[in-house]
């Protein structure tokens, strides 16, 4: 689990999916207080794929592997 951190964008390196994935304010998605769409579990993004936002932390849910960029 990564925790404390101001994390702006996900790179994928295999496909994952995400057991907590914690937005800095309501403005983002992630598992808990986002507007919009939450993700959950069942939620895998494929290889390759980045996304954008705003996170504090995030746990993986799989033996997946990411690249989290800091900003």
């Amino acid at each position: 689990a990564i925790t404390g951190k101001s994390i702006v964008a996900i790179t994928m390196l295999t496909d994952v999916s995400f057991s907590a994935l914690l937005p800095a304010s309501s403005e983002y998605i992630g598992t808990s207080g986002g507007n919009g769409d939450a993700i959950d579990t069942g939620n895998t993004f494929p290889k390759g794929v980045t996304i954008y936002g705003h996170w504090t932390g995030f746990t993986l849910n799989s033996t997946g592997t990411v690249i989290a960029y800091l900003g």
